[in-house]
């Protein structure tokens, strides 16, 4: 299969090192791929910094350790697709389906994945520092260590989600949904948590110090060994948690 521009030059071929040139070359020259059917392409190490992705078709394409730094992949499908060590710092990636996709050791600072699917995928060790994750959808991901420092993921959905030892310092968890999620020994210092629901969370040993909990549902949550000093708890519902200190 080839797939050719307007003036019927070949931008695509199914031999996976020339498709990966096609795809370089048609990057660098601007060329727009929005929409673009890209299905398990092997892209590893392609560099598609700026790439105009929009709506593209990538579902199991293999980008490990591709630059996509700023690119636009906004409505793109990436599900089952291996992003391993795939630099997207500053991408935009709105409403994008990522589910179960590998992301593990992935740059994602300052990307902005609001609305996103990103269900039971891998993100282990990732960086999403200052990223915007409004309203993504993150049920049973693995967030393992991954690296969240101030970002923004008002109303997200992470029920189940394990986010141990991940660094959520100054982060944006207000209205979240965090049923079940595993916090153990995560970072919290300062995370505006405010009408979050954490019922059934793991949180022990977690930081929560300076960390604002108010209204936030804490009924039935792990908070054995978590450090609440300075903690903001007004209307907080704690249920039968305890174990704090």
């Amino acid at each position: 299969m080839e797939i050719v521009d307007r003036l019927g030059k070949v931008l695509f071929s199914d031999d996976a090192e020339i498709l990966k040139l096609c795809v370089e070359n048609a990057v660098a020259s601007g060329i727009p791929l929005q929409g673009a059917e890209l299905q398990e392409a092997k892209l590893w190490g392609a560099k598609l910094e700026n790439a105009d992705l929009r709506d593209a078709y990538l579902r199991g394409a293999v980008l490990l350790d591709a630059v996509l730094r700023g690119a636009v992949l906004r409505g793109a499908v990436l599900e089952n697709a291996d992003l391993r060590g795939a630099n997207l710092q500053g991408a935009y990636l709105e409403n994008a389906n990522l589910k179960n996709a590998d992301l593990m050791d992935a740059v994602l600072r300052g990307a902005v994945l609001r609305g996103a699917v990103l269900e039971n995928a891998d993100l282990r060790g990732a960086v999403l520092r200052g990223a915007n994750l409004e309203s993504a959808y993150l049920q049973g991901a693995d967030l393992w260590r991954t690296n969240l420092q101030g970002a923004n993921l008002q109303g997200a959905y992470l029920r189940d989600a394990d986010l141990q030892g991940a660094n959520l310092q100054g982060t944006v968890l207000r209205y979240a949904n965090l049923q079940g999620a595993i916090l153990q020994g995560a970072y919290l210092e300062s995370a505006n948590l405010r009408d979050a629901d954490l019922q059934g969370a793991n949180l022990q040993g977690a930081d929560l110090r300076s960390a604002n909990l108010r209204g936030a549902n804490l009924q039935g949550a792990d908070l054995q060994g978590a450090d609440l000093r300075d903690a903001d708890l007004q209307g907080t519902d704690l249920g039968d948690g305890d174990g704090t200190r």
